[in-house]
């Protein structure tokens, strides 16, 4: 459907658009935060704590934070709120257009777990907003006191969760359901509970009444969880275009080894922003990235074979007669008059074989492509069913595919496919 598309389209670019402007005013925070310094006296008789100069787009900037609040409210109080709101809701409604309404494509594969789309779309809203649930409950529990076990505690949740994901979904299925945990979780921080500490602290200044220290604490913890899930997460939102990291054996260590790596990177810069410079950490980071990337691509031995003449026939059309049926290595033309309108799944099997498989395969032959392009792999008739509109609208409607037309797909074999979907509406 090319209305879906453009949809899709509309809403991840605005979904970018907000995530840059919620990870950007974030960073910018947590330095300005940990770059404030003690203030001349004058400045602190009028309750300054910290304060700090810079100079950009050709201009001098003075910030102040103060150790309680001005003295008046300002008419004019800046919130940084919808740059979260935003990026989760429109984050929400790409799941759901790409993930829950392309669920037989995206979310559900076979050979890990054969399901139905509710199922499926089922768990992934269970393993969302149960994780959600269980974290929440984790910080309004005692053990938020001890940072430690916490954050073992954090990290094993996790580690469920990229495990269960990959058995139950796709390998883009999973990296993206994890992916949209830590991004409810995060905004959920920013919902349930730095907004509402905030409005007290703005209520308790407009009234002259004392702050709880608590309001900060928690606050900025939350903001501290955020911050290490940072770079995690922006990793989950362009892993779909890597199916080396998804579509590996282990995928799921392959997303903790990355995210921990990734949070690891991201600790360097928080301890560079107090004033801490530990190189180690950004050259340990580095090697494990490396490590990562050799695991992952060394080469594996796979008894996947190519799609062969019995496979690329669904059952129903198996005969115990084979003499009887075409010979799939006969060109398209051969099989079928281009002119005919009924189109017989032996011909679109052979048209695949022809066209598709030498990169859309679990065992690629294409000199380019050693890994399935978006994890699309077209080794069986089940396949070719699973990911029939898919393959349809990239070969008749958008004609993207094949890539670059490398295998010299012709407009009358395009015709072939678009007939053969057609008589399967019908």
């Amino acid at each position: 459907m090319p209305w879906l598309d453009w949809i899709s389209l509309f809403v991840r670019w605005f979904h970018v658009v907000a995530g840059v402007a919620w990870i950007g005013a974030s960073f910018y925070f947590i330095w300005l935060d940990n770059n404030l310094r003690t203030p001349p006296k004058w400045k602190q008789d009028k309750g300054i704590k910290g304060d700090l100069w810079a100079i950009h787009g050709g201009g001098f900037y003075e910030v102040a934070k103060y150790a309680y609040g001005p003295e008046k409210m300002p008419e004019t109080l800046h919130w940084f709120k919808w740059e979260a709101y935003t990026t989760w809701l429109s984050g929400f409604a790409l799941l759901i257009i790409v993930y829950y309404f392309g669920a037989s494509a995206y979310l559900i594969d076979p050979s890990v777990n054969a399901m139905s789309p509710a199922t499926a779309i089922s768990l992934g809203l269970g393993l969302i907003f149960g994780g959600l649930a269980i974290y929440e409950f984790a910080c309004r529990s005692p053990l938020a006191k001890y940072p430690l076990a916490f954050g073992i505690g954090l990290v094993a949740l996790v580690c469920v969760v990229s495990y269960l994901s990959t058995q139950w979904f796709s390998g883009r299925g999973a990296y993206i359901h994890v992916g949209a945990l830590i991004g409810t979780i995060m905004a959920g921080n920013v919902f349930f509970n730095i907004m509402p500490n905030q409005r007290k602290m703005v209520a308790a200044v407009a009234d002259k009444k004392d702050i709880d220290p608590a309001w900060g604490a928690s606050a900025k913890l939350r903001s501290v969880h955020n911050n290490y899930f940072t770079l995690p997460l922006l990793f989950i939102m362009i892993s779909n275009h890597y199916p080396m990291t998804y579509q590996h054996p282990q995928n799921w260590l392959v997303l903790i080894a990355i995210m921990a790596a990734a949070a690891w990177i991201r600790h360097f810069f928080n301890l560079r922003h107090v004033g801490t410079t530990k190189p180690s950490i950004l050259v340990s980071g580095a090697v494990a990235m490396l490590a990562i990337a050799l695991w992952v691509s060394w080469p594996q031995a796979s008894s996947i074979q190519p799609l062969s003449h019995n496979d690329a026939l669904p059952s129903s059309a198996m005969s115990a007669n084979t003499a009887a049926q075409p010979d799939l290595s006969v060109p398209t033309s051969e099989i079928e008059n281009e002119t005919s309108t009924v189109v017989s799944n032996e011909t679109v099997a052979s048209l695949i074989n022809t066209h598709c498989v030498s990169c859309h395969s679990r065992t690629p032959t294409d000199e380019i492509f050693k890994v399935a392009p978006l994890g699309v792999v077209l080794d069986s008739w089940e396949d070719v069913e699973r990911f029939a509109p898919q393959v349809v609208r990239r070969t008749t409607v958008t004609k993207d595919m094949p890539f670059l037309n490398k295998t010299k797909m012709t407009e009358e074999e395009r015709q072939i496919i678009a007939r053969w979907f057609a008589q399967r509406q019908q």
